[in-house]
Formats: C-alpha cells, sequence, structure tokens
C-alpha cells in the first residue's frame, strides 16, 4: 500500500484491497481465540507436519490465538522473518530452550501483525481523500465499504483491550512472565492508541451522532482518558508517552465529534438549528463530573462552546461552572502540549487533522469569549502550534480578521513593547511564498509603536484625563544607532494611555514605521550592549527577529535582498556574542541557521565574512600535507570549539553544534573556490578528530538529539566524499575529500563508522517497535535507519575513492577481520537482508558488501560461518517474492554477479549444485532446492517478460549474472544451464525483439541486456567446439540469421552511433550502455570472421551490407568529434572496421572505391581533431586505408581521392617525422637511448610511443608508400612532395636514427617508401635530389660496425622478416640497387661513394655464403649480389674509383661454392647435429615469414638411431611433421642460393668479353680482364681455394637441370615452392649463354 513493493498498478493495489477487505474491515477481531474445533482441524490437516502442529499449539495456548491461525501463523514466520535455514528448524523444534526463544519471536512478530493490519486501516483513512495520492481512488472505494460499522467493530475492539485481564503463567504457560506480561501491556497499549486514531481520523471525515457521542463521552470517562486501565499497575516510565497519547485522542475524537468547524459557520450564519446537536440529549450532569484531570478541558471548552450557542439561554450558570473547570485545567497549556505530543505534521495526518480540529476549536473561542478572560500566553503558544501546519497558515491568511486574526491584532497593539508573540505568531503563519509576503507587508507597515513609561517624559502633553498624549518634538527611539539603523517618531505624534497608574504608563502611538527597520535597530543595540549585564534582554528580543528572518529566507529566498541590513550584521553579532564569558547559545544557534540558509545560495559570500569572526575553527599556519593535518598542528578550535567544550557538553544541549554542522555541510554542497575549501578543512578535522568519535559519550538531556548529530555528522562527510571533481583542486595539499578518505580509513573517525554499521538490524526493529506508529519520518527509528544508511554509503564511497596501497588501513581490517560470534561486521551487513521497513538499508547494506567483495582479500563465505546458509536462504526468499522491491533484488543480483568473479565459495553456495546421482566422481550437475539458478531462469523466461515483477531492470541484472558466469568460465553451472530445456530459446529472446529508435527514450537496461545475450552467445561460440553446440542454439542462429537479424542490429547500432554523435552537445544519455552494445556487437562480427558457418553469415552481400554500416557509423562518429565519449565510440568502431576488412575482402573487393570516399572523409576529421586523444585512432585509419588500397590495386581503377589523400598523409608524415627528430635528440641528450650488446641480432625496443610497428608515424609512411604505388605516373605526388617537404624530413629523422640506432621500425617503413619511389625515374631523381647518400651512407656504418673487439660483427641467424637493423642494411642495398638502376649514370658516383664505405661489409657477406645458411644471411647476400649486379654494368667506373674492389668481388663472386653446396649430398640428408639445427631453424624462419607455426611434432634434434620398433611406431606421426619442417628449411634454403646463383652469373657477364670477341677481335687487350675461369671440365671441388673451371659451369647446368626434373615429377611440395620463390628459366637462360662460351683462356 506504500507503494514500495513490485505492485505499484492501481489495479493491483485495488485487487489486493479486494482481497483483503474482510481482514481489514474485522480488524483485530479477525484473530480469533483458540476453540476445540479449530484445535480439532488442525490435528486432521494431512499437509502440515507433526512438529509444526504441535508448536502451533504451543503457540495458540502462549498468544491466546485460534490453533489453525497459530499454525498459519507459524508458517508466515518461517517463510518471512525467520532466521534460519530448514535444517536447523529441525532442532530447534526438537530443543526445549531453543524453541522457547522461537515462541517470543513469533510472539513479537504476531504483535507487529496485529499492529501492521491497523496501519492499513490508517493508512486508508489519511488518503482516501487526497487528490494528490496515485491510489486515491482505490482507497476510497475500500473506505467506502469499510465505513458502515467500522467505528463500531473498532471501538467494541477498544473496550475489550482496556478491560483485558493480564496473561498469566497458569492461563498461557511458563513462559508468560513478568516481562511477557509488560510486553503484551505495552502491546495492548499500543493498539488501543492505533485504534482511537483510526477513529479521529474516520470523524475527520464522517459524521458522529449524538448518541455515538453520549457513549464515546461515557466509555472515556469510565477509562479516565487512558488513565485507568484495568491493568494500570503494570505502567511504567515508559508507557508514559502511550498513555498520554491514548488521552490526546480520546479528548480529540470528542472534540472533533462536537464538530465545532460547522457549529461556528452555523453561528455565523445564525442557524444553529442545521447543527446535527441541536436536539441532541443534555450532556451538562456528565460533564460536570469531568475536571479532573488535563484530559478534560478541550472537552469541556468545546461543550462550552456547543451550549452556549445552541441554547445561550439555558444553564448559564452551568456552562460558566464547566468554562471555569476548563481554564482552571490550563486547557490551551494543555493544547499546546498535546500538539507537540502528536508529532510534526508534514506527513503526519493525525497530526494535522488534529490542528485543523483545534484551530476551529480556537477560532471560536477566541470569537465567542473576550481574550482578556483567556490565559493569553498559553493561548498565543497553542495558536502558534496550531499554525504550524502549512494548510492553517494560507487559511488564516484568507481571512486575517477573524478568529485567530484577533489574537494577531492584540500582539500587534503590544508591538514592541512585547516583540515575541507577534514574531512567534508570525513565525508560525510562514508556510510558502505567498505567506511571505503578507508576513513581510504586515511587519513593513505598522501603525502603533506601544512604549511603557515609568514616569511621565517632560516632552509630552496630555489631557486632563491623562487618556490622550502628544509629542513635542521629535524622538529617537534609538540612542545608539545612527543612520539607516535607527527610527525617529516626529513631533505631534499621538499616543492613546492604554495602562496608567503607579506601575507607570503603557502608550500606543499613532505612528507608522516599518518593523524590518526596528529589527535592525534591535540587532545595533544588542551590538552595543553587548558586554553589558542588559546582554540577556536584549538577546530574549533578537532571538525572535532572527527565528523570523531564518523562516521567512528559508521559504522565500527572494525577499533575502529586503533582509540584508538585518542579515549583514549577523557576523559581528555572531562574533561579539560567541566573545562573551556566558555566551546566550540559543540566539547563536540561531545566527548559525540564518547563515546556513544564506550559504545555500551565496556560499562565497557567507564564507568570506564569516572567515573573520573568528567563529569556526581556522589554521595558523599553511596545510601543505596530509600529516599535518592529521596531527592539527596549528590548528584553533575557534568560538565555537570553545563553545562546544565549555558550554554544550557541560549543559548537555546542542543547539549551536547542530546549526554549525548544517552550516558545513551547505558550505561543502556550495562547490567553494579551491581556497575556501582549504579554509574548510580545520572545521572539518574537528568534526572528524573531535566530534565523530566521541559524540556518542557526551552528556544529553534531550532524547534523540545523539542520533541527529550523528546523523549530520555522516550527512557533511557523505557531503565531501561526493564532491565532484571540480570541487576539488587536485594538487599535493591535502583537499576536504582526501581528508576525509584519510581520516576514516587511518584513524579512530572510521571506527566510529563501523560502529554505526554494526548496530544490527535487531537493534533497528526494536527502536521501531518503541516509537508511536505515526511519527512519521521524524522518530527515532527512522533517524537511526538514515544514519545507518549514511555510514554505509560514506564507507562504500571511502573503499571506492582510497588511493591504492600496499598496507591494509585500519578501516579495512575493521571491515573484515574474522572476529568471534557476533564481532564480525560482515554478518551484520548481511543480516541487514531481514530489515524490511525501509528497502534502501538492506539495498545499501548488499551494495556495502559488494564493494568488500570486489576489493577486500577475504572470503565473505568464511566470514558468514555457520550462518551462511540461513542468511543465503535469506537473499533468495526475497530474489523470489513476487512483490518485493525491485532495487533490492536487483542488488541482490549484481552481488551475486561480483561475487562469480571475486567469491568462489559464495557462488558455489548461492548456485548449489548436487552432483547427478550421488556419484562423486561424475561431473554431471543437477540445481539443488536453494539455488539462485532457480530464480534466474525464471526472470529470463521469455513468458515472463513484461510482467510487473520482471521489469527490464531486474531481466537486465539477471543477464549480467549470466555473462558472469560464462566469463569466468564456472562449468558446472554452464553445463546446467546450457542443457536446460528452453535456455536458449530464452536467453535470445531480446536480440529478436524490436527497440524503440534511438532518438526516442530508450530504457538503457534494455540495450544493456542485448549486449549481455550477444557476449554470452559469443562466449559460448568461442569456447565450444562449433560440432558440440547445443543443437537449440544453433537452431536460434539460424532463426537469427533467417530472420534477417543481422541486417536489422546492423542499421540499429549504426543509428544509435548516429544518434549520440547528433546529440552530443545536448549531453549524451546512457552512454555506457551503448558502449557496451556496441561491443558486444563488435565481438559479435569478429567472431563472424572465423566461425562463420556456425553463425550462418556466409553471404556477400549481408557482409557487405554490414561492412558498409559499421563504416557509416565510424564516419559519424570521427566526422564531426567533440567529446571523448564519441571519440571512444568512433575509436571502438574503427577497430572493428579494421579487423573485417582482411577476411572480408573479397566480398567488398568491387567496392573498394565506396570505401575509399567515406575513409577519407574520416580520415581529414581525425587528423584536426585533438591528437593526444586522436592518437590510436589514426593509426586505425591509416591501417584500414592501406587495407582498401591494397584492394583496390589488386582490382585496378582509380583512385579519386588521392590527391586530397596524399596531401593530408604527407602533412602528418612531415609533422611526425619532425617530432621524432626532436624526441630522438632529447633522448640521446639526455642518455636514455638504451645501449644495446649486440646491435645486429636485437630488435629496437618499443620504448619511444613515436616509434612502433602500428604507431602513427610508421604506418603514415606505408600509407604513402601505397599511395605512391597507385599514383604510377607521379601525377599527384610529384606536386604534392613539393608543396610539402616530406622527403628532406624522412631523410633527416632516418639519418638521426641511424646514427643513434634507434627508431627501428620508422626507418624500415622510411626506406620502403623511398624504395618504392625510386622504381619510378621521377620519384628515383626525388629521392636521390633529396640527398639521400648523404642520408644513409655514412649513417648507415652505425648498424654494424659496434664491435667490442673491433672486428665487423657475425651475420644474424634470425629471420629475414623479423624487424631488425641488418634488414635496415638490406633495404638501403636494395634503395641503392633501385636507384642505380633507374638513374643509371646519374646515380653511379654516388653508388660508388657507398660501395666504397661499405666494400668491407660487402666482402664479409659474399664470402659468408660459404659457411652460413641462415635465411637473414642469404637475404643479404642475394640484397648484395643484385646491387653489385647493377654496378658491374659500370665495369670501367668502378675500375677507375674502386679497382682494389674489384678484384676482391670478382674473386668472391664465384659459383663453385654454391654449385657444390646445392650438389652436396649431405645438403639433402642431415646426417649431423649442427647441420639438423641449422636447417631446423631456417624451417622456423620460413615458417614464420609465410604466417604458420611449426608442427608440435617438429623437434630440433634428430631422435637417436637406437629406439625400439614399438616407440618408433608410436613417434612415426611427428616424425613425419618434422620431416615436413626440414623439406620445407631446405627448400628455402635451396631457393636462396640459387637466386644468389643466378644473379652471380648475370654479375659476371659483365667482367668479361664475349668469346667470340676474344677469338676474333686481335686488338683486344686481354690484360685488362682477370681470369674468371680456368679451361677445365672435371668436376668441381668442394674446396674454395681451387679455381673455377668450365667443369664449375657444367656442373651448374647440371643442378639447373636436375631442379627442372624436380619440377616435372612427382614432388608437388617441392615444385611449388620453387616455383613461387624462383624461376628456373631465368637460372637456365643464363647457364647456357655461358655455354656460347664467354669466358677468357688460360
Amino acid at each position: 500500500m506504500l507503494g514500495r513493493s513490485a505492485l505499484r498498478e492501481p489495479a493491483q493495489i485495488e485487487g489486493e484491497l479486494d482481497r483483503h477487505w474482510d481482514r481489514l474491515h474485522q480488524g483485530l477481531g479477525y484473530y480469533k481465540p483458540p476453540s476445540s474445533s479449530s484445535a480439532g482441524k488442525v490435528k486432521e490437516k494431512k499437509n502440515v507436519a507433526q512438529p509444526l502442529k504441535d508448536f502451533g499449539f504451543r503457540i495458540s495456548k502462549l498468544l491466546n490465538l485460534d490453533e489453525q491461525q497459530s499454525v498459519q501463523l507459524l508458517q508466515c514466520y518461517l517463510q518471512e522473518d525467520y532466521r534460519g535455514t530448514r535444517d536447523s528448524l529441525k532442532v530447534v523444534l526438537t530443543d526445549e530452550r531453543q524453541s522457547q526463544g522461537l515462541l517470543l519471536k513469533i510472539a513479537d512478530y504476531y504483535y507487529e501483525e496485529r499492529m501492521c493490519l491497523l496501519r492499513c486501516v490508517l493508512l486508508l483513512l489519511t488518503y482516501f481523500q487526497d487528490e494528490r495520492h496515485p491510489y486515491r481512488t482505490e482507497y476510497s472505494n475500500c473506505v467506502n465499504k469499510l465505513e458502515k460499522d467500522l467505528v463500531s467493530s473498532y471501538q467494541s475492539q477498544f473496550e475489550n483491550l482496556f478491560k483485558a485481564e493480564a496473561p498469566t503463567w497458569e492461563t498461557h504457560g511458563n513462559l508468560m512472565t513478568e516481562r511477557q506480561v509488560s510486553r503484551w501491556f505495552m502491546q495492548c497499549l499500543r493498539e488501543q492508541s492505533l485504534l482511537l486514531e483510526i477513529i479521529f481520523l474516520y470523524y475527520a471525515y464522517f459524521e458522529m451522532s449524538p448518541s455515538d457521542l453520549l457513549n464515546f463521552t461515557k466509555m472515556f470517562k469510565e477509562q479516565g482518558f487512558g488513565l485507568r486501565q484495568t491493568n494500570r499497575h503494570l505502567v511504567d516510565k515508559n508507557m508514559d508517552a502511550l498513555v498520554d497519547r491514548i488521552g490526546y485522542l480520546s479528548s480529540l475524537i470528542l472534540v472533533e465529534g462536537m464538530d465545532i468547524d460547522f457549529l461556528h459557520k452555523c453561528a455565523l450564519e445564525d442557524c444553529p438549528e442545521q447543527h446535527q446537536f441541536s436536539g441532541a440529549p443534555d450532556m451538562d450532569q456528565l460533564l460536570l463530573t469531568f475536571g479532573d484531570i488535563p484530559h478534560h478541558g478541550p472537552v469541556l471548552l468545546s461543550w462550552v462552546l456547543l451550549r452556549h450557542t445552541l441554547r445561550p439561554d439555558e444553564s448559564n450558570p452551568v456552562i460558566r461552572r464547566i468554562g471555569n473547570t476548563a481554564l482552571q485545567l490550563g486547557v490551551f497549556q494543555y493544547l499546546s502540549s498535546m500538539l507537540k505530543g502528536l508529532g510534526v505534521s508534514g506527513n503526519n495526518c493525525t497530526a494535522s487533522t488534529a490542528k485543523m480540529c483545534i484551530y476551529g476549536l480556537l477560532s471560536f473561542v477566541i470569537t465567542s469569549f473576550e481574550e482578556e478572560s483567556l490565559q493569553g500566553s498559553h493561548l498565543i503558544d497553542a495558536a502558534c502550534e496550531v499554525l504550524s501546519a502549512p494548510s492553517l497558515a494560507e487559511v488564516f491568511w484568507e481571512m486575517p480578521n477573524r478568529g485567530l486574526g484577533m489574537i494577531l491584532d492584540s500582539a500587534a497593539g503590544m508591538f514592541p513593547h512585547k516583540i515575541g508573540p507577534l514574531l512567534q505568531l508570525l513565525t508560525a503563519l510562514v508556510s510558502n511564498k505567498l505567506t511571505v509576503k503578507k508576513v513581510y507587508n504586515f511587519l513593513d507597515k505598522m501603525s502603533f509603536y506601544t512604549q511603557v513609561y515609568k514616569h511621565k517624559p517632560i516632552d509630552i502633553i496630555s489631557k486632563d484625563d491623562e487618556t490622550l498624549w502628544r509629542r513635542q518634538a521629535p524622538k529617537l527611539l534609538y540612542p545608539l544607532g545612527s543612520g539607516q539603523a535607527n527610527l525617529w517618531m516626529p513631533q505631534g505624534v499621538l499616543g492613546q494611555v492604554m495602562i496608567a497608574g503607579e506601575q507607570g504608563y503603557m502608550v500606543r502611538w499613532d505612528y507608522s514605521y516599518s518593523a524590518w527597520t526596528l529589527f535592525t535597530c534591535e540587532v545595533e543595540m544588542l551590538l552595543h550592549v553587548v558586554s553589558t549585564a542588559d546582554v540577556l534582554a536584549h538577546c530574549t528580543r533578537v532571538k525572535p527577529i532572527l527565528d523570523l528572518v531564518h523562516k521567512i529566507i528559508s521559504t522565500d529566498w527572494t525577499v533575502s535582498d529586503c533582509l540584508l541590513p538585518l542579515t549583514s550584521r549577523i557576523y559581528m553579532l555572531l562574533q561579539r556574542l560567541t566573545s562573551v564569558i556566558n555566551p546566550p547559545v540559543d540566539v547563536i544557534a540561531s545566527c548559525v541557521n540564518c547563515l546556513s540558509v544564506l550559504a545555500a545560495r551565496m556560499p562565497g559570500k557567507v564564507w568570506s565574512s564569516l572567515h573573520h569572526t573568528g567563529f569556526l575553527p581556522f589554521t595558523s599556519n599553511p596545510l601543505t600535507n596530509m600529516a599535518q593535518c592529521i596531527s592539527a598542528e596549528g590548528m584553533k578550535a575557534g568560538n565555537y570549539g570553545n563553545l562546544l567544550v565549555q558550554i554544550e557538553q557541560p549543559r548537555g544541549e546542542y543547539a549551536v553544534t547542530i546549526a554549525f554542522l548544517r552550516l558545513i555541510t551547505t558550505l561543502v554542497k556550495g562547490q567553494l573556490g579551491n581556497t575556501q575549501s582549504k579554509g574548510l578543512i580545520p572545521c572539518v578535522l574537528l568534526v572528524l578528530k573531535e566530534m565523530l568519535p566521541t559524540y556518542h559519550k557526551w552528556r544529553y538531556n534531550t532524547n534523540g538529539v545523539r542520533e541527529r548529530i550523528g546523523c549530520y555528522i555522516l550527512e557533511l562527510i557523505h557531503a565531501i566524499l561526493n564532491l565532484s571533481p571540480e570541487g576539488e583542486n587536485q594538487g599535493s595539499t591535502p583537499t576536504l575529500q582526501s581528508l576525509c578518505i584519510y581520516s576514516l580509513a587511518n584513524t579512530e573517525a572510521g571506527q566510529a563508522v563501523v560502529n554505526i554499521m554494526a548496530v544490527g538490524v535487531d537493534t533497528i526493529d526494536v527502536v521501531l517497535a518503541a516509537q508511536p506508529s505515526s511519527c512519521g519520518s521524524e522518530g527515532p527509528g527512522q533517524i537511526l535507519i538514515q544514519t545507518v544508511k549514511l555510514a554505509f554509503s560514506v564507507t562504500n564511497n571511502v573503499i571506492r575513492l582510497k588511493p591504492p596501497s600496499d598496507a591494509v588501513s585500519p578501516l579495512e581490517q575493521a571491515l573484515t577481520q574474522h572476529g568471534g560470534h557476533g564481532s564480525n561486521l560482515v554478518v551484520v551487513l548481511a543480516k541487514y537482508i531481514y530489515h524490511k521497513h525501509d528497502p534502501a538499508l538492506p539495498r545499501l547494506a548488499i551494495q556495502l558488501l559488494k564493494r568488500l567483495a570486489t576489493v577486500a582479500p577475504m572470503s565473505v563465505y568464511a566470514c558468514l560461518g555457520n550462518d551462511a546458509a540461513a542468511i543465503r536462504d535469506a537473499f533468495l526468499a526475497r530474489l523470489q517474492s513476487k512483490t518485493e522491491d525491485m532495487r533490492i533484488k536487483v542488488m541482490i543480483l549484481e552481488f551475486l554477479t561480483v561475487a562469480v568473479e571475486t567469491q568462489p565459495g559464495l557462488i558455489e553456495l548461492f548456485l548449489n549444485l548436487e552432483v547427478k546421482d550421488g556419484n562423486e566422481g561424475s561431473k554431471e550437475f543437477l540445481v539443488g532446492e536453494w539455488s539462485c539458478l532457480h530464480v534466474v531462469l525464471e526472470l529470463i523466461d521469455s513468458k515472463q517478460q513484461g510482467k510487473y515483477w520482471c521489469p527490464p531492470l531486474l531481466h537486465r541484472a539477471a543477464l549480467a549474472f549470466l555473462l558472469a558466469l560464462w566469463q569466468d568460465r564456472r562449468d558446472s553451472a554452464i553445463s546446467v544451464l546450457r542443457t536446460k530445456e528452453r535456455f536458449w530459446e530464452n536467453l535470445t529472446t531480446p536480440l529478436f525483439g524490436t527497440l524503440t529508435p534511438p532518438s526516442d527514450t530508450t530504457e538503457p537496461c534494455v540495450l544493456e541486456a542485448c549486449a549481455f545475450v550477444m557476449k554470452i552467445i559469443g562466449l559460448e561460440i568461442y569456447y565450444v567446439v562449433s560440432g558440440s553446440l547445443e543443437q537449440s542454439l544453433k537452431d536460434g542462429l539460424q532463426k537469427f540469421s533467417n530472420a534477417r537479424r543481422y541486417d536489422y542490429w546492423s542499421q540499429y547500432v549504426k543509428s544509435l552511433v548516429c544518434h549520440v554523435a547528433e546529440t552530443e552537445e545536448e549531453g549524451i544519455c546512457c552512454f555506457p550502455e551503448t558502449q557496451m552494445l556496441i561491443s558486444a556487437w563488435r565481438m559479435l562480427l569478429i567472431l563472424s570472421t572465423t566461425h562463420a558457418d556456425v553463425m550462418h553469415l556466409t553471404e556477400d552481400s549481408t557482409k557487405l551490407k554490414l561492412f558498409m554500416d559499421v563504416l557509416d557509423g565510424t564516419k559519424a562518429a570521427l566526422t564531426t568529434p567533440t567529446s571523448v565519449p564519441c571519440l571512444r565510440l568512433g575509436s571502438m568502431m574503427a577497430t572493428l572496421l579494421l579487423i573485417l576488412l582482411k577476411p572480408w575482402r573479397r566480398c567488398l573487393g568491387s567496392s573498394a572505391p565506396d570505401i575509399l570516399s567515406p575513409l577519407s572523409l574520416i580520415l581529414e576529421s581525425v587528423l584536426q581533431a585533438d591528437q593526444q586523444m586522436m592518437e590510436r585512432t589514426k593509426a586505425k585509419i591509416f591501417s584500414a586505408l592501406i587495407s582498401v588500397l591494397q584492394i583496390q590495386g589488386l582490382n585496378g581503377g582509380d583512385i579519386s581521392q588521392l590527391p586530397q589523400l596524399l596531401l593530408s598523409v604527407c602533412e602528418t608524415v612531415k609533422d611526425e617525422a619532425l617530432a621524432l627528430i626532436d624526441n630522438t635528440r632529447h633522448m640521446s641528450q639526455t642518455g636514455d637511448l638504451l645501449e644495446q650488446e649486440d646491435s645486429m641480432e636485437t630488435d629496437c625496443p618499443r620504448g619511444l610511443q613515436k616509434d612502433q610497428r602500428d604507431g602513427v608515424c610508421v604506418l603514415a609512411l606505408h600509407l604513402t608508400k601505397e599511395l605512391c604505388r597507385s599514383d604510377e605516373d607521379g601525377e599527384h605526388w610529384v606536386l604534392v612532395m613539393r608543396k610539402v617537404p616530406v622527403l628532406p624530413s624522412v631523410l633527416s629523422a632516418v639519418e638521426i636514427s641511424l646514427r643513434c640506432k634507434h627508431n627501428l621500425f620508422f626507418t624500415e617503413a622510411a626506406l620502403h617508401l623511398l624504395l618504392t619511389l625510386a622504381r619510378t625515374p621521377q620519384g628515383a631523381a626525388a629521392v636521390a635530389g633529396a640527398g639521400v647518400i648523404q642520408t644513409i651512407c655514412l649513417p648507415l656504418l652505425s648498424v654494424y660496425e659496434v664491435s667490442s673487439n673491433g672486428t665487423s660483427q657475425s651475420f644474424s641467424r634470425k629471420s629475414q622478416d623479423s624487424a631488425c637493423w641488418p634488414g635496415v642494411y638490406r633495404l638501403c642495398m636494395s634503395l641503392m640497387e633501385s636507384l642505380l638502376k633507374t638513374l643509371r649514370y646519374n646515380f653511379i658516383n654516388e653508388a660508388l661513394d657507398f660501395v666504397g664505405v661499405h666494400q668491407e661489409r660487402i666482402l664479409q657477406c659474399l664470402n659468408a655464403v660459404r659457411t652460413v645458411q641462415s635465411l637473414s644471411c642469404l637475404d643479404e647476400a642475394d640484397h648484395t649480389v643484385g646491387f653489385l649486379l647493377q654496378l658491374s654494368s659500370f665495369c670501367k667506373e668502378w675500375q677507375f674509383h674502386l679497382p682494389n674492389l674489384l678484384r676482391d668481388v670478382q674473386a668472391t663472386k664465384r659459383c663453385s661454392t654454391i654449385t657444390c653446396r646445392l650438389r652436396s649430398e649431405s645438403f639433402y640428408y642431415f646426417k649431423s647435429d649442427e647441420e639438423d639445427a641449422v636447417i631446423t631453424k631456417c624451417a622456423f624462419s620460413v615458417q614464420s615469414k609465410n604466417g604458420e607455426a611449426l608442427p608440435a611434432g617438429t623437434r630440433t634434434q634428430r631422435p637417436p638411431q637406437t629406439l625400439n620398433k614399438d616407440a618408433a611406431a608410436a613417434s612415426s606421426s611427428g616424425g613425419g611433421e618434422r620431416e615436413e619442417a626440414e623439406q620445407k628449411a631446405l627448400l628455402a634454403v635451396q631457393c636462396s642460393l640459387l637466386k644468389i646463383l643466378s644473379k652471380t652469373l648475370a654479375t659476371l657477364q659483365h667482367f668479361t668479353p664475349d668469346c667470340c670477341q676474344i677469338l676474333l677481335d686481335q686488338c683486344m687487350d686481354l690484360a685488362e680482364y682477370r681470369t674468371l675461369f680456368v679451361l677445365s671440365f672435371t668436376t668441381p671441388a668442394f674446396d674454395p681455394d681451387v679455381a673455377p673451371s668450365f667443369g664449375t659451369l657444367l656442373a651448374t647446368i647440371n643442378v639447373a637441370l636436375g631442379t627442372l626434373s624436380e619440377v616435372g615429377c612427382g614432388m608437388p611440395q617441392r615444385s611449388a615452392s620453387i616455383n613461387q620463390k624462383f624461376k628456373n628459366d631465368d637460372l637456365l637462360l643464363l647457364i647456357f649463354r655461358w655455354r656460347r662460351g664467354r669466358s677468357r683462356p688460360l
């Protein structure tokens, strides 16, 4: 009925009311006494266990309750409130001692059930006519049903209660001890009070008949208005409040029954006969017996009004006698006490209705009788209590001259002589902005000024009878004031003398003035007399002023400007009053309260003014570090601190402390600047060090103040911990937030918060049970709950915000320590699940448990100990309940979701999986009875979606829990779930729904739910072998594909990204959920690239559609990015784009131009955005463009975006190169470059951010290379490179990189770009013209010349494809070859310079081919021979410049060694371990180049020959794989040797003239040629010292022919490899050209 459950629709509320209407109607009569028939029915029940029946009989005897209802009560208790397990219940029922404790708990449960039944009726009567209440119609219909005989039934129940005999142990059993009897009587009084409250509210809406009034009057007289209870001997002091409440309500029922409001109306309209009591029987004689107790006062006063109005001529003496009795009873003082005792109004309907009732009574009394005959001061107090109801203040101002308005006029007539009464009334009359204007204007236009004189002043002229005075001269009313802070009474003002005599004169001057000016004068006067004896008298005049100002500015801030003369003086007043010896605490509290309201609107101004008053704590030293703050070094407590210690703590009154805490909290929430926030540190430190740890030990005079102070302290800390980062300076000095976090984590302040959390659910239940039912939100129970909730939130925030540290803080120790029974805080937190009054309390407790389970190094399961199973059952009971508050269910599921990963023991407890058939070795599981999986499966059931108990948020939480199981690979739970019937169908249901467009209001949790489902499916496909997937999941994926859901979700994700991009300026809502959905969709698409068959994503058209949607989404997110969320989404989409490009390139081939256009736009936008944020995104876009350009290149076609792309990318290359130069120089100067012991063997470390294989700089170079390759004729890139100095920048960066031997990836990429350019004449000319030889030639020495012993380093045996500096050297060699080949004579000098510088390395490389067969060494030899091949065309220039080198090269470039190696049988059959290792290493290189991995069976050493047959058979499969790997490695080495051989032969062609020319040209000078081959046709020897001959050439021919024969015969693997790596035809042509005789004779 309160709307706190899952039932919140009006129809649901109406259904519940209809279902339980009869119980509400019967009230406490629903519970029957025991009977033999009921006992017989219980015995006959077959579905109730015998132990429960027996225990039900014991309950029946103890509570005097019907046996059937007793068993029903037991069952309800076990389901709702029992704090044990089913197994523990069996033990409890058989153990006498434990069963007695259970009986008493059930008794408490029963009492609370009776109270709740009555509270339901009270709630109906409270709101059934409230138009603002959402269930008004339903409540009204129910009240109409109840109305008929509700009162008579409840009245009889009330009589039964106050006449009931107290239970005894003889009648109710041994458990009915004195304590239980007292507990029973307390319950009896509570029920009486609640019944009277219901009757009172009923008669507030319905008319009471005269006979009912008579009956109630007799009944209350008999009962003595609660004081003459049958069991009054049982009343103790704890019950006094309840007894008084019964008296108040009894009196109110009789007053309300007389209907004074209607009586007043009849009197005004002169039609008293219309009143229902006009012909009523006389109750005079009955009421004449009243007068012995205060509760009679209002009844007598009301009867006087009734009789005086209806029959004014009859029984005047009786009326006068009854009226005098009422006054003698202090009726107005009683009314004030009664209204205070009923509680504050607001949500308390009883208090508000009582004030309405008394308002009518007081209005009629004042209208009917002379004010002088009434008790003036008490009357004003009662009027103020009445007018505190907000609605009544408005009613008053509608007719300010009637009723209570007469009191206001009277108080105004005594102003300012008596300043208190008028301001007290006006303060009560301020309730909203309209009433503020009324009060302000009333005081602004005062027309009387009342003064008291002991003697007649000399400047006065009066009449003879002294009734009228006239002022002869103007009078300064406040002699110490000046300027605006004063009042002048002008000459000639008349004054009426009200009282004259020996005691003095009271004169009311006819003088118009503003009371606000007078108030300013009063405050100014107090400032002047603050150090004199008059201070207390002036304080009593100023306090009502301050209270009125506080009420006004609290209600309507706009009036504060008009009150500036007053509010501006509060600071000085505070400073002066707190400095005196005996400060007036109440006035100081009022000052601080006013400042709190002002601080809410202008915190900076209030702080700066207050800072100079000395009131707040302050520091004399600047705060520099946390240790100084915590030690409180140099900090002063200020005037407030002195006041707290010297005045408030000894007295036990804390008005200033409460006001101080409110003020500091307001200032903190006001987000002060950094400097001002630091000024608050001493204040907060005082709270943390001196107040929070000790406030519970202070002396208190009033109940509830201690709890209120604790609540205010925690509210302050909570506000600090929730400060936004903008409000906190993140410098090195401590901030408010860091101070709070450190103090709570490491000092006793944290222990104080822990103590508050450790209050426990039992204590809270006791406090709630003890308070009156209508305390509303201000009762002690509610304040305690609020304090504990704040403690939860504060602790949660401290743990969340605490800086990570290896040391465990005292707070964390206190939270996680394993103590003895009852001292473990984790158990206390978990037991808050039993709390039912406020759903937020268990929710926050679970939230803190979730935080602890995440960060604390502990097992929650171990902490729970023996209570674990019971607490689990309580959690599951609330999770399973259809009516439970949805937010608690969500929090429980979130807690379990976290526990899946961090709390294995706890999650196993909640999963409650049982081994099938009881076989412990089995891996098949069943879901246990107490498993959370039952609830989760029910929540995801597609048939339950949309029902009230399964809202989308709860569905999302259940899916999050399932996802956690899959992510954490909880195989036991997953195996049970995946085989459940309809599990996959239910799980995938959200993916087949249609979501509202992103532009409409979308529930974020729906997006998350879909994301979780996608992730679960993705994980299942990824982890489970395709053939092992459940058939239902396969069917679901097939259905997903057939229903075109790939298209739908692709389109939806695209529209979601576009919507985020469009609304980023308005503020992006539900961004985390959007990001989660996009991430999940991305994972599904990535999986589809490798599991297309399982996911049924095989159609090229669908793939193209999905890819284009991803591209459009990327474009939307990145083309106009202004916010971080947009850029983040764009980066995610760009990653997906890049991943999909490679596997889907076949279906994207024809659409490459359509892809390039958006990518170009994206690139332009990305390059203009914030570079630091876009670094990774730029790299992804560059990579995507490279891939698309490669696809485009395969398919051919022009690129329309080429010019713009070139310009953008070249600009990036230039900027990145320059930045790289700066970084490298800086690092070389600071000595940060890493020393590399073996630079030829070691890759460049990825130390620099700029130099990464996938960095922006490197990828930009590769993209430039691809663009230049696409622009074959140089139409565009030449123009761009003239405009943008790309080549100079790149070459400069390459030069410094080579010198420093740094930036390996950049250097490689730059050389690849130069190599691409060098293949065209224009490009080669540009590269050469840019000074490439100066850049590379000398710096390249540092790549291989750094040697510890001064010798050139050996060749690397690592793969030629891995990034390494030898690879850079090879690229430089290729670049020289390409430039020389393209530019010919224009580059010969530079080429010769390069050869001259690196001749030693060249010769070493050529010689190394004889001994080293690593592919990297052979690759370098291949590049070297290729360069020499181009250089050999210029033999004369070479001979002229470098004759020695030419000679050495000619001597080295022989083919005999290569040929012998190719023919050597040892190269085909691995007979030595050393060669075996070499070949296997080559195999690794080849495999890694091809992107493959070596088979698992490959071994680096040949197995011993002595293996037995069984072992040989067992290893046959592994041997086959090893042989295959060796074969591949052999082919790779052989192919490299063949390539080197072919280039060697081609080079040697240029070193000798044609054979015919030798024979025929007699003029030829043979001396200028060296001998290359000797005239011998013997088989060549393997010895390198033997000169090569024609036999060598013949052997070479045979090797080539042998290779050709292998290509032609049945060795497909070898022939395929050879054909891929080398064209045998070229080699054969070279051989046959040599056979024609190109050699020189001996």
